[in-house]
């Protein structure tokens, strides 16, 4: 299978899924929209669409032109195609907005490490049926999605956000927390102004190193976790060759 990955900032790439995905023979490119790169006109070749994070917001339109064009390609993958999709965090946003839902600010960004957890849905999904029922996860936005259209099903939850996972019809998913962590996805998130503005307004002055050290101590169960979702993903995303 080959996927197209959809960047927002070169540090906020497909982290441990890189692992995930050689190792299933999944090979990919990358478009870094922010860099003015542009999305192939022609898709006949991609198996999946993945939509990673940023720190720009979905309604910036005027900022990042960009955006609108990122919709309407989401928009036709999952909607007009019923292609295999994947978002994280700005991804999920974007997944929200473009079939339809409504993304907007939060009162208080959620940042930190956070428990979730599943919802009746979730439970029963081909997905986040791997997981616990409950987990911590590493969370970093300031926006969320408010509102989702008919041929969803919410699949976690908590109490900053009600929907931290998603699923529209059976092909296309979205999830508000980080999954692809790896060893230096805090390093590299803090050197972005708007990332480390918003941890420290949640975390307080100097906040990088003690979240450092949580993401350090539960890195393993957190990629344990996501080579689950990876290995979910991956069996949506095959159907189509059945």
């Amino acid at each position: 299978m080959k996927f197209l990955v959809l960047q927002h900032v070169a540090v906020e790439h497909p982290g441990v899924f890189r692992d995930f995905w050689r190792d299933a023979g999944v090979t990919w490119d990358a478009v870094e929209l922010d860099e003015g790169e542009a999305i192939p006109s022609n898709l006949a070749g991609y198996d999946a669409l993945v939509a990673m994070g940023g720190p720009m917001d979905v309604w910036q339109e005027d900022a990042h032109p960009w955006l609108k064009t990122e919709k309407a390609a989401i928009r036709d993958w999952v909607v007009g195609r019923e292609k295999p999709f994947l978002g994280i965090c700005l991804g999920h946003q974007l997944l929200a907005e473009s079939i339809g839902g409504t993304v907007g600010p939060m009162a208080i960004p959620e940042v930190g490490i956070m428990r979730v957890a599943c919802t009746a849905a979730g439970k029963g999904d081909a997905i986040m049926s791997r997981l616990p029922a409950e987990f911590d996860c590493l969370q970093w936005h300031g926006a969320e999605v408010k509102t989702l259209p008919l041929g969803t099903e919410i699949l976690a939850a908590n109490t900053y956000s009600a929907v931290q996972a998603f699923r529209y019809k059976s092909n296309a998913y979205g999830f508000q927390y980080h999954v692809e962590l790896t060893d230096t996805t805090v390093s590299d998130w803090a050197d972005i102004p708007a990332y480390k503005a918003s941890l420290e307004t949640v975390m307080g002055a100097n906040a990088f190193p003690r979240l450092d050290r949580d993401v350090a101590a539960k890195l393993r169960d957190f990629n344990a976790a996501a080579r689950k979702l990876s290995d979910g993903f991956l069996k949506i995303a095959a159907r189509q060759f059945a």
